[in-house]
């Protein structure tokens, strides 16, 4: 399941992204958290040593060469762009599987397997968006064979700038990260108000609430689409002041409210039904959209023809 988590700056997105993954991994489940925030901090928020690994967004290129495979419908590298669908002959993965993407790009921090976008940096100003860097992510998404039991942690980019691309429909679940305040609810009604024209629905994650007013304010605010929320942590402060030990068992010491909080988001991920052919009809509608818009006329073909009509979503991964 791809599990995304969004929200404003400094709603503790990444936090809770860092948190939920180590919950996941300290049950023993198979989890891959991915940064996908402009501001690469989610390695940092897990905690612990980091074994660092090539980012993403630097190796583009390579990334498209190995997910397109031998499918004869993309004809090169440069003709391959973010929303090119999987088809007959691509090569589809399982999180972590055994396969040279994974192998080069997967690190780990704080006992989590990471895989970072990149930052963006110095070389990039004025040349480039970052969302040209979130293209890989998109790309190994799309790419994506998951199935039960399997779990991919995106900490997305702030705001509703996620929404620049097609990237928001690539997941199973939505968190929104929410504080109780009037700014931190707004994102909120701009992504419901976007999510909603695509059929996908977000749950809210209260965060930082300190007492009954402020769970009552989210409640006013957000209504049936609170999920559950977290009080105010001294444990989190602590971690973040770098005062906790790293690893997934250092979440024994969290505040009882908080663990539980994080079991209700795990059994929200198991009982959400997966629906490919969801995700394959927002993958092939927003490729025609880029299509039709700059990809086209820059790539000088008809990209409408990648789509391979014939292509069954959901098929398990190239050998």
């Amino acid at each position: 399941m791809r599990v995304a988590f969004v929200g404003k700056g400094g709603s503790g997105k990444t936090t809770l992204s860092a948190l939920f993954s180590r919950h996941l991994a300290r049950s023993g489940a198979p989890v891959l958290a991915l940064d996908g925030d402009i501001n690469q901090h989610l390695a940092e928020a897990l905690g612990g040593e980091e074994e660092s690994a090539p980012p993403l967004g630097r190796h583009l290129g390579e990334i498209k060469d190995f997910l397109r495979g031998t499918n004869p419908r993309i004809t090169s590298r440069e003709a391959m762009i973010k929303t090119t669908p999987p088809g007959r002959g691509s090569r589809l993965l399982r999180p972590l599987g055994d396969d040279e993407l994974h192998a080069r790009h997967v690190g780990r921090a704080g006992g989590v397997p990471l895989m970072v976008t990149g930052e963006f940096d110095e070389s990039d100003l004025g040349v480039a968006c970052y969302h040209s860097k979130l293209g890989a992510v998109e790309l190994y998404l799309g790419h994506l064979a998951d199935g039960p039991g399997d779990y991919v942690v995106v900490d997305m980019t702030a705001g509703a700038d996620a929404f620049a691309s097609g990237l928001f429909t690539r997941f199973d679940p939505t968190f929104l990260v929410a504080e109780p305040t009037r700014k931190g609810v707004s994102v909120y009604r701009q992504y419901r108000e976007h999510a909603e024209q695509f059929g996908i629905r977000i749950a809210v994650i209260g965060n930082k609430v300190t007492g009954e007013d402020d769970l009552l304010f989210l409640k006013e605010q957000v209504g049936d689409d609170l999920l559950t929320h977290l009080v105010h942590s001294p444990w989190i402060r602590a971690a973040e002041q770098g005062r906790v030990e790293a690893g997934p068992d250092a979440l024994d010491s969290l505040e009882p409210h908080n663990r539980h909080a994080l079991t209700i988001l795990r059994e929200a991920v198991d009982s959400h039904p997966r629906d490919w052919d969801r995700l394959h009809r927002h993958a092939v509608e927003f490729h025609l959209r880029n299509a039709r818009a700059w990809a086209d006329a820059r790539t000088g073909e008809d990209l409408a023809a990648q789509i391979d009509p014939d292509y069954i979503p959901g098929t398990g991964p190239t050998p």
